[in-house]
C-alpha cells in the first residue's frame, strides 16, 4: 500500500515537472503571453488587454528566452519585422523592460514628424480623420480624441490618436534608421514614449515578437476576488480578436 501511494506522488511530480517543461518550451520557442499596463497603444490596444505575441515570427535571440539566458548574438532562424508590425520588444536603455510599439521605421528608413504628420523617406504618410475615441478619464469624465486612419508606404493601415498637432514629439529632428535597428511609434501619438524620445533606436536582438491575438481584456472595475462583477468588467468583443 505505501509502494502504491509513493508511486502516486512519484508520478504526480513527474507529471508537474513534464508540464512546466513543456509550458516553457512553448513559451520560449512559440507563444507567450503579455498584458497592455498603458495606454501608448490605444486605440489598437487598450489598458487591460491580454495578447499572444508569436516568438518565432522574427526567429530568436537572446531576449526569446527567460531572463536574457542564452548567449545568442544578433538573430537567428527569422526574418526582421514588416512595416507596420505591432512588435513586443526590450527596451534598449535596460535589455530589461518589455515595450509595445508599431514597427514605423526599418534599416535606412528617415523619419520625421512635423506637426503631428510622420513622414517615412521624406514623404508624408496618409491619415485621413475619422469618428473621434471616447474615453472615459479616471475622474470620471469623458473625453474625445481626434482618431485618424493612417496608411504606411506598404499599404497597412491602423488606427492612431492625435489630440493635436503642438505636443512633445509632434516637431521632431530627421531620424535615420541604422542598419540592424528600427524606429519604433505609439499609436496614441501625444501619450507614447517611443523612438522619437528615449526609447531610440530599437536593435534587432532587442525584438520579441509579433503580437497576434487578444486573448482576454478587463477594463478593471472589477477586483481579482470579485468573482460577481467579472462578467461586467470584462470586454467581451475584444476577445480573441486579431492585432492589426
Amino acid at each position: 500500500m505505501s509502494k502504491k501511494k509513493h508511486g502516486g506522488i512519484g508520478e504526480t511530480i513527474r507529471t508537474v515537472i513534464y508540464a512546466v517543461l513543456i509550458a516553457l518550451v512553448v513559451r520560449t520557442v512559440a507563444y507567450e503571453p503579455f498584458n497592455i499596463p498603458s495606454g501608448s497603444m490605444i486605440p489598437t490596444l487598450l489598458v487591460g488587454d491580454y495578447l499572444f505575441v508569436s516568438k518565432f515570427s522574427y526567429g530568436y535571440s537572446r531576449h526569446s528566452f527567460p531572463f536574457s539566458m542564452v548567449p545568442i548574438e544578433g538573430r537567428v532562424l527569422g526574418e526582421g519585422p514588416e512595416r507596420g508590425d505591432v512588435a513586443v520588444f526590450k527596451f534598449p536603455g535596460d535589455n530589461t523592460t518589455d515595450y509595445i510599439k508599431r514597427v514605423i521605421g526599418l534599416p535606412g528608413d528617415t523619419i520625421q514628424v512635423q506637426m503631428g504628420r510622420l513622414f517615412i523617406n521624406g514623404e508624408a504618410v496618409e491619415r485621413e480623420r475619422v469618428e473621434d475615441f471616447v474615453i472615459r478619464d479616471h475622474f470620471g469624465n469623458v473625453r474625445r480624441l481626434g482618431r485618424f486612419t493612417e496608411t504606411l508606404p506598404n499599404g497597412t493601415t491602423h488606427e492612431i490618436l492625435e489630440e493635436s498637432d503642438f505636443e512633445r514629439y509632434d516637431n521632431t529632428s530627421l531620424f535615420r534608421v541604422p542598419e540592424g535597428h528600427y524606429f519604433m511609434m505609439g499609436d496614441n501619438r501625444d501619450h507614447s514614449e517611443d523612438s522619437r524620445g528615449s526609447v531610440g533606436f530599437v536593435p534587432v536582438e532587442n525584438l520579441v515578437g509579433r503580437a497576434e491575438v487578444l486573448f482576454f481584456s478587463t477594463d478593471g472595475s472589477a477586483r481579482l476576488w470579485e468573482l460577481w462583477r467579472w462578467p461586467f468588467a470584462i470586454r467581451w468583443e475584444r476577445l480573441f480578436q486579431p492585432v492589426n
